[in-house]
């Protein structure tokens, strides 16, 4: 597939100097001031790390939502290690829908996907088989599964300064700054996620795009959700696609569309973001159910190169009953409901 690289055809730096052994002494976590996240430093994510140190970890993550760990140095092992300090890293669900169309990819890391805007020779290009250079529309990601991961951690080997910036929304803020009326009307409400295109836009590996409600694929979810192990409640959006692609279960159409384009409205108010700029080395990792992040486009004339993984989620639950996503939905690829 054209811009697909895996893991072995990129190039991972190396640290010059000797890192110092990690203690919970070095340890800090500074809030950017804004609606979220927090930059992480005195940790080198390379090495392992100890028992209390991971624990403040988690709690800052919890916390914060986002945490940017600035000037790391990871190979492949070391990624997978540090990740596993925050969940189960588990392939995306995207490269299920590669194999499920019959495109085959060799990969030694399959919890790893490399996002790229290169092409087959490896220079940067504005359209490829994933993002490419494309701006990447507000969303959770892998929403479009029964069980989307509760987190996800993106590392940068190679990325511009002037472009391709990460922005993140607080949807626990979302929920809470809702009106009392609009509370009310999505109370109890699930909306379906489309898994027909990715958040570029582009149409995903042996699907097509859905003509009526029935013929989406993905899976029902409740449009509010609950933290697990609190009272806490957040909006859960998946992405914004027009009707059929995204709908509300039970509205009519036109009525669906008003209520999703006012809580969209409400998901990614500026006063509950937070932006990122990126640097090489650069280490982010987010909470996938309780915020919605975006891109802006990539200079698609500067190589962009970034290494994800995400972590084992579960069904999103709200204040009823789950709703399960079945595997005779259509376009729907047998893996993705194991």
């Amino acid at each position: 597939m054209k811009g697909l690289q895996t893991i072995a055809d990129l190039s991972w730096p190396r640290r010059a100097d000797t890192a110092e052994p990690n203690s919970l002494a070095r340890l800090s976590v500074t809030p950017t001031g804004k609606a979220l996240g927090a930059v992480v430093t005195g940790v080198d994510l390379a090495q392992p790390l100890s028992a209390d140190i991971a624990d403040a970890l988690r709690r800052a993550w919890r916390e914060h939502l986002v945490l940017l760990f600035p000037g790391q140095f990871l190979e492949p092992e070391t990624l997978l290690r540090a990740a596993s300090t925050f969940g189960q890293p588990q392939e995306g669900a995207n490269r299920l829908y590669i194999r499920a169309a019959g495109i085959a990819q060799e990969e030694r890391f399959p919890a790893l996907l490399p996002i790229t805007n290169l092409g087959p020779d490896g220079t940067p290009v504005r359209e490829n088989d994933g993002l490419g250079s494309l701006e990447v529309v507000w969303h959770s990601d892998n929403s479009y599964i029964e069980a989307p991961p509760i987190g996800c951690l993106l590392y940068a080997l190679e990325a511009p300064a002037d472009s391709g910036f990460t922005s993140f929304a607080n949807q626990f803020l979302a929920y809470e700054r809702l009106s009392e009326t609009l509370k009310r009307d999505i109370e109890g409400r699930w909306a379906k996620h489309d898994a027909s295109r990715n958040s570029a836009g582009m149409l995903r590996p042996g699907l097509r795009t859905p003509s009526r409600p029935e013929e989406v694929p993905g899976p029902f979810h409740p449009l509010v959700i609950r933290q697990p192990g609190s009272a806490r409640r957040a909006l859960f959006l998946g992405r914004r696609r027009i009707f059929p692609s995204q709908y509300i279960e039970g509205l009519p159409g036109v009525e669906s569309e008003a209520l999703l384009d006012a809580l969209w409205a409400a998901a990614t108010h500026p006063d509950i973001t937070w932006t990122h700029r990126w640097t090489p080395g650069d280490v982010l990792l987010w909470d996938n159910c309780h915020t919605l992040h975006h891109r802006t486009p990539v200079d698609a004339t500067r190589r962009r190169v970034m290494v994800r993984t995400q972590f084992q989620g579960q069904t999103p639950r709200a204040d009823g009953q789950r709703r399960h996503f079945t595997a005779s939905e259509p376009n729907h690829p047998q893996e993705l409901s194991a």
